[in-house]
């Protein structure tokens, strides 16, 4: 049974309104969602809102102080404080490092203990070359054992053809299907 939620964000900043979202709705089911950050997601101001905003943001919707290094995530894994890791939204960058085994941040030493212990890790792919470069790296994630993809699509085909986002409202749904073992289908959606 999921009670302690890792949840993973990476800096595809244009959804982490929806990100917060997501987040609300599964605190207000029970879940205790852990926040987890990159640096980029830490440090960048865009024009989607300031850092320090989403940081609160963030705190106030899970209730829980975000991991924000590795020194931070690094007891994650061994002490196993976590039942399941949502990588939401997942950038292009996150994608080649899990598909790589690249460890450079609070998210992918998380993700890295994680797939270690054997323990379950659902990506919510948004990135702009999904379609391209990225393409190979989500062959490797898809075919692995233990990843599951938030089903995903085109956000916008004609003005980025290579551009891929999950549906955050199938979220909860993945992750309950990851905990049996399942990936809900279609995985490739229509949008």
């Amino acid at each position: 049974m999921i009670k302690n939620i890792g949840f993973a964000i990476t800096g595809s900043f244009c959804t982490h309104a929806k990100i917060i979202t997501e987040i609300e709705k599964l605190v207000k089911k029970g879940y205790n969602v852990v926040p987890i950050l990159t640096p980029s997601v830490i440090e960048t101001d865009t024009r989607f809102g300031k850092a320090k905003d989403f940081l609160q943001k963030i705190t106030s919707a899970s209730g829980n102080e975000p991991i924000t290094t590795i020194v931070e995530a690094e007891p994650v894994g061994p002490k196993n404080l976590i039942d399941i890791l949502v990588v939401a939204p997942c950038t292009g960058n996150t994608l080649s490092k899990l598909a790589n085994a690249i460890t450079d941040n609070a998210v992918t030493m998380v993700a890295k203990a994680h797939m270690r212990n054997n323990k379950k890790v659902v990506i919510a792919v948004s990135t702009n070359d999904a379609l391209g470069l990225n393409l190979h790296n989500i062959a490797k994630l898809i075919t692995a054992k233990n990843i599951y993809f938030v089903p995903f699509g085109q956000d916008d085909a004609l003005k980025k053809p290579k551009s891929l986002v999950a549906d955050y409202s199938l979220l909860e749904e993945t992750i309950l299907a990851a905990d049996k073992n399942e990936q809900i289908q279609p995985v490739l959606i229509g949008r």
